[in-house]
């Protein structure tokens, strides 16, 4: 029998979605808020995997994501997708949502999504909250690789290549 041990704590980050550059400023101001100082943010990207956000963010779409100093219990994540859930809610003008925020952790081994969607490849972690295994760190490779439902852009050299530069910034902190 194995013995209980808690986890190692997780680096926290939030991709964020957007078309209007003054609800990317209202998003950050509340996540900073809520989560503490960054530690890394990325500079934004055109965004154009999908037409899912378009009706309700407007185009061209922008993505962005933030790291925080703060680090987690990998058990938190389940509320914090509440709060970032809270936040979209608060910045919704008509019915729509102005930005999509996207929590997930960093750990050595991996980079977790939470979601409110279940699907086969998530598993439920309680209050109406799923985790996705998106991106599984390779030692052998010293890279990121993806599952089968991952998120394009989370496949993309470029994003793979920022949560490795944010892998290195959790092994220094830890």
């Amino acid at each position: 029998m194995g013995k209980l041990a808690n986890p190692k704590p997780a680096l926290l980050f939030t991709g964020i979605l957007y078309s209007d550059k003054s609800y990317l400023s209202k998003a950050k101001e509340s996540l900073l808020n809520a989560f503490g100082a960054a530690l890394l943010e990325t500079p934004p990207v055109r965004w154009d995997h999908s037409e899912y956000y378009k009706k309700e963010l407007g185009s061209p779409i922008m993505r962005t994501f933030i790291f925080f100093k703060a680090l987690i219990n990998p058990a938190e994540i389940a509320d914090i997708k509440f709060r970032t859930n809270d936040i979209e809610t608060e910045l919704s003008s008509d019915g729509k949502r102005n930005v999509n925020l996207d929590p997930g952790y960093l750990t050595h081994a991996n980079v977790v999504l939470a979601t409110t969607k279940g699907y086969s490849h998530r598993i439920y972690l309680g209050k109406g909250i799923y985790g996705e295994v998106s991106l599984l760190y390779r030692e052998k490779d010293k890279t990121f690789a993806p599952n089968i439902f991952t998120y394009s852009d989370y496949q993309e050299k470029n994003c793979i290549e920022m949560f490795l530069k944010a892998r290195e910034m959790l092994k220094r902190i830890l």
